[in-house]
C-alpha cells in the first residue's frame, strides 16, 4: 500500500502531480486553478518553498496581493537571497500602494542579482 501524506489519504506522487498541474494553469492564466491545487500541496507539504512560491505568483496574478505578499514573505524568510521572490514582493507591493517598501525589495533583488530588469526597477541613479 502507498505511503499518503496528510489528511487527504493522497500520494506524494499526486502531489507532485498537483505540483505540475498548477505551473500549468498559471502559464495558461488560470492562476485560481492553480491556487487551488496548490492549496492541497502546501496543507500536505508546508515546507515546500517551491509551492509557495508558485502560490504567491499565482495569487499575484490574480491580483489577490495580500494573500501573496503573505507568500512571498514566508519564502523569503526561508531563502533571504532569492532575488525573484524579492523582485516578486516589489511588485507586489507596487500595486498596492507602497513604493518604499517596493524600492526596498527592488533593489535587494538587483543587489542580489544584477538583471536588468532589476537593476532598471531598482532606480539606483535616483
Amino acid at each position: 500500500m502507498p505511503e499518503t501524506s496528510g489528511f487527504t489519504g493522497r500520494t506524494p506522487e499526486t502531489h507532485v502531480i498537483d505540483f505540475r498541474a498548477a505551473e500549468q494553469l498559471l502559464a495558461a492564466r488560470d492562476p485560481r486553478g492553480a491556487v487551488k491545487l496548490l492549496d492541497r500541496v502546501i496543507a500536505a507539504h508546508p515546507e515546500n518553498t517551491a509551492a509557495r512560491l508558485l502560490r504567491a505568483r499565482a495569487f499575484f496574478a490574480a491580483a489577490q496581493l495580500r494573500p501573496a505578499e503573505l507568500e512571498f514573505t514566508i519564502v523569503l524568510e526561508r531563502e533571504p537571497d532569492n532575488a525573484f521572490a524579492h523582485f516578486a514582493l516589489a511588485r507586489t507591493y507596487e500595486r498596492s500602494g507602497s513604493s518604499d517598501q517596493a524600492l526596498r525589495h527592488f533593489r535587494l533583488a538587483a543587489a542580489l542579482d544584477p538583471q536588468p530588469e532589476y537593476l532598471a526597477a531598482a532606480r539606483f541613479d535616483s
